[in-house]
């Protein structure tokens, strides 16, 4: 019998029960599956050329709220909390200023969450708990006000062209602003999405603003603007089935603390040690693929998530999908790995801080990702590995690569020797993130000797690294990193359709898959 505590509804016990899962974790899939019918409903019956945008901003808000209140229970109100006081210092603060001072109460209180959930309440525990929703909201709520910063105080000629597609340029009400930060589509796993893009979706301008119309062919013209989401959906449920089923059948068998069995660290050669490292991260994976491939379908049901159409004329339903699982499997660098994994973080990490930064934007967004993420020491472990093997995998690329791009039978040998370089330095990157804690972390880099963290110095020692123009050395996950297929169409999609855009610290997210939102 699976035995789990939950702050949240009890009513689902006898199904926790059947299926032997803990509680609050069946409370997440079932209210997701909810609102997965929810988002249908909303779409089919509350569309925004058959009600008002009040309805759907009401209904938007009751609903999640609703989910929340079912899955966490009276800690759900910290979600109120948290987007209340933020609001109220938006709107006495003033724009000039409200941005910084949103953005240290909306990260502070996450934290003194965390800090409380983990060491007071539970730690360790792997189900789903409150705190992931709030950094979604955290998310939303700091971007928001950087946005009308940027809207109402700074200068145009000021902003970059991304800061320019997403300033806010007059307050929110409080409706709006409640609907955005705690909707059903969105409140318990994300993904982060641009409030200008929302309040688009709810007003019924997504469409309008995504497919122009031809010589004023009305009918024509509303038949482009409005695709149905079907087959986007049903592929990604098809995703969510697979993932679940191989989380169910593979994970239990492959776990990864196993890895530093005494037994097995004792008698396995170094091939199977390398080889079980990958296998039992890659197994580790599938369930965070089916919260967040979940999380992106309820969207598109919505109505939520086009960005236009691709060249054959496909509707595209990824304005805020989070990851690409084929490219995140079939990395040959860090940076196509970072490049498709959790890219609305990444994305924000880039707003908010890096492009912002007056000093050090590498140091403080890892900082940044690092605080948001939560307390636990694994998490910091696995942050500073990640910037050693960010660095080195940089620099051997911009060394090397260019001796293998000719013929193509070299390039593809390159290419299969770099994909299990990334692969397993990605594994051995964010085990402590999955252990949690320091001594099991430890215990692991120690029996394999520390060899990449030293391999990782070595190279950052003997071959040569560019600098930037700020003295920093440069990364090629601090450039603008084009999503496939991207083109000029997207400009005119919608504020998060530009391409997608890595920074450095954005390979902290190779682990941002914290429960059920967007970090392990």
């Amino acid at each position: 019998m699976a035995t789990s505590s939950t702050t949240g509804s009890t009513l689902l016990q006898p199904l926790s029960n059947a299926v032997q899962l803990p509680i609050d974790q069946v409370n997440f899939v079932v209210c997701q599956l909810f609102a997965l019918l929810a988002a249908v409903w909303f779409r089919t019956y509350l569309h925004s050329s058959k009600t008002s945008s009040f309805i759907r901003h009401v209904v938007a808000t009751l609903l999640g709220l609703y989910l929340a209140f079912f899955c966490f229970g009276w800690y759900a109100l910290h979600f109120l909390v948290q987007s209340g006081v933020s609001y109220c210092i938006m709107i006495i603060i003033g724009v000039e200023s409200m941005h910084k001072y949103c953005f240290v109460f909306a990260l502070g209180y996450l934290t003194v969450c965390q800090v409380t959930r983990v060491y007071i309440f539970d730690y360790g525990q792997y189900s789903a708990d409150f705190s992931g929703p709030m950094m979604i909201i955290t998310q939303k709520i700091t971007s928001l006000a950087y946005e009308i910063h940027d809207g109402l105080f700074r200068k145009d000629e000021d902003l970059t062209p991304s800061q320019r597609g997403l300033a806010v340029r007059r307050m929110p009400s409080l409706l709006e602003y409640v609907s955005y930060t705690c909707n059903f589509m969105g409140i318990l796993a994300g993904p982060l999405c641009s409030y200008k893009d929302y309040i688009s979706f709810i007003e019924g301008r997504t469409y309008h603003g995504a497919q122009p119309g031809h010589e004023g062919k009305e009918a024509v013209r509303w038949e482009r603007m409005d695709p149905s989401p079907k087959a986007a959906v049903t592929q990604k449920l098809l995703v969510c089935v697979l993932s679940l089923l191989v989380h169910l059948t593979v994970c239990s068998a492959l776990p990864v603390d196993y890895n530093i069995d005494e037994q097995f660290r004792a008698t396995a050669s170094w091939p199977t040690r390398v080889a079980y490292l990958y296998i039992s991260l890659l197994a580790a994976r599938p369930k965070y693929y089916f919260a967040w491939t979940l999380a992106d379908a309820i969207n598109n049901a919505a109505g939520f998530g086009f960005r236009g159409y691709d060249g054959n004329g496909v509707a595209r339903w990824d304005l805020i999908s989070n990851l690409r699982i084929r490219q995140i499997e079939m990395s040959t660098s860090f940076k196509m790995f970072l490049d498709n994994w959790n890219i609305q973080t990444a994305l924000w990490l880039k707003r908010v801080c890096y492009e912002r930064a007056s000093f050090s934007p590498t140091v403080q967004t890892f900082f940044l990702s690092a605080i948001w993420h939560g307390v636990y020491p694994g998490y910091y472990l696995t942050f500073l590995t990640g910037v050693l093997m960010t660095l080195a995998a940089r620099a051997m690329r911009s060394n090397f690569r260019h001796y293998f791009t000719d013929p193509p039978q070299l390039k593809f040998c390159y290419d299969i020797l770099t994909w299990m370089v990334t692969q397993i330095a990605i594994s051995y990157t964010v085990v402590p993130f999955v252990l949690l804690s320091v001594k099991p972390s430890f215990t692991f880099y120690s029996s394999w000797y520390f060899c990449l963290h030293i391999c990782g110095i070595l190279v950052l020692l003997l071959l040569p690294v560019k600098k930037s123009r700020r003295g920093e050395t440069t990364s090629e996950n601090l450039e603008p990193s084009p999503s496939p297929k991207s083109d000029k169409r997207d400009s005119s999609v919608g504020q998060n359709s530009f391409p997608t855009t890595n920074s450095i610290s954005s390979q902290s997210q190779e682990v941002g898959l914290r429960h059920c939102s967007p970090q392990p």
